[in-house]
């Protein structure tokens, strides 16, 4: 499948820095690399850069190559008296068009022209985001009403296949073959 047959969104926006800040520059473009992540990000490479991930044990592999972000959140989040840029909550990918918390696990991102992500979780947000702005944190985590914790900022990912991404390039989507397995926090 190639990203233009299967175009479903658009990237409205990249984003990276690198050093380990809480949010990131918006860019004009960014390279993924494939089993890094994006390049010269504080947070690519094959093992964990997270800094908490990191202190626990820095031998795990990267998970969290890459974060996307669906530009739909900071519209609610505007609406709701927070208004958040693209970029301000730390992601490398803001896309439009595309529910990112409904896809399962394993599902490729076909980005740009060439460049491919595997999906690997949700993204487990800290306090952080209370500090950037003050009561965030409950608009991006809550609770089912089963009692489940609900986490609503952005995916994670892996570069499985590099290349160049800009604002207005399309975003497809290739599900998983066999039984579909919801996200779960990485």
């Amino acid at each position: 499948m190639s990203v233009r047959d299967g175009a479903t969104g658009r990237i409205t926006a990249v984003s990276s820095d690198s050093t380990h800040r809480f949010s990131k520059p918006n860019r004009a473009g960014i390279t993924l690399l494939a089993g890094l992540g994006v390049a010269g990000d504080a947070h690519a490479g094959v093992t964990v850069q997270h800094r908490s991930r990191v202190a626990r044990d820095p031998s795990q592999p990267n998970l969290r190559q890459v974060h996307l972000l669906a530009g739909e959140l900071l519209a609610e989040l505007a609406a709701a008296g927070h208004p958040v840029a693209p970029g301000e909550l730390g992601e490398n990918v803001t896309t439009c068009g595309i529910d990112l918390l409904a896809l399962p696990t394993g599902t490729l991102l076909w980005l740009g022209p060439e460049a491919v992500v595997e999906v690997t979780g949700l993204r487990n947000p800290c306090l952080q985001i209370d500090a950037f702005q003050e009561g965030l944190l409950r608009r991006v985590v809550g609770r089912a009403p089963d009692g489940s914790v609900v986490r609503r900022a952005g995916i994670m990912g892996v570069v499985r296949t590099g290349g160049t991404l800009r604002p207005g390039d399309p975003v497809g989507v290739e599900l998983p073959a066999g039984e579909h397995r919801p996200l779960e926090r990485v």
